[in-house]
């Protein structure tokens, strides 16, 4: 794999403002979050890559053998090219705060992500991850800014295991936020209005 062939939608920053790398869920694509970032944070830059991976048609960052049943080897190969991908788009633009936003899927990638690199971010936002393996500690998540979304009976993303990936973040030491609701997978206004607080401040 290389760092070169995710197709990718990119919005330079304006001076003093952070580069949000965006990941959208399965079926997404480049373009899901690119509107919403601008109205949360107008100068931003934006780096959002299409997933290159295809499952009967529907974009994603990994292969997974079913719902919830992921193909760790894939997994871990696609998690170190998406670091280097984002390590040398960061380079690009020195100096400015870099910031995750993912969702479903691409919270998944992004989390994999921070936990082996979390260098890579100062703030990550994943919204309906879905993390089934325990992930080995990291002392570099100590003091990250992290948001969980959730809905609480979500049927993809059960809150059991969104609740242990809270709690694997506090136990490193991040600064974990969480934001709830009462619905299933979907982003509610409750989940953007705790992104866009998140994001901003």
């Amino acid at each position: 794999m290389t760092v070169l062939d995710y197709h990718t939608y990119e919005k330079p920053p304006a001076a003093g403002q952070p580069v949000v790398f965006a990941f959208h869920g399965t079926g997404g694509n480049e373009m899901q979050f690119a509107e919403l970032i601008v109205q949360i944070l107008p100068g931003a830059g934006i780096v959002s890559p299409r997933g290159d991976v295809s499952e009967h048609g529907a974009l994603r960052f990994f292969r997974r053998t079913g719902e919830g049943v992921y193909d760790m080897d894939d997994l871990a190969a696609r998690t170190e090219k998406m670091a280097a991908f984002i390590e040398k788009k960061k380079a690009e633009w020195p100096g400015h705060p870099v910031y995750g936003l993912g969702y479903s899927n691409g919270a998944n990638i992004l989390a994999s992500v921070l936990m082996q690199r979390p260098d890579l971010f100062d703030r990550a936002a994943l919204l309906h991850p879905l993390i089934p393996w325990a992930p080995d500690d990291n002392a570099g998540l100590k003091g990250r800014e992290i948001l969980i979304t959730a809905g609480e009976h979500d049927p993809i993303c059960p809150l059991p295991l969104t609740e242990r990936l809270s709690g694997f973040f506090e136990r490193q030491g991040a600064r974990l936020q969480t934001s709830i609701h009462p619905g299933g997978h979907e982003i509610r206004q409750t989940e953007l209005q705790a992104l866009g607080a998140f994001l901003s401040r």
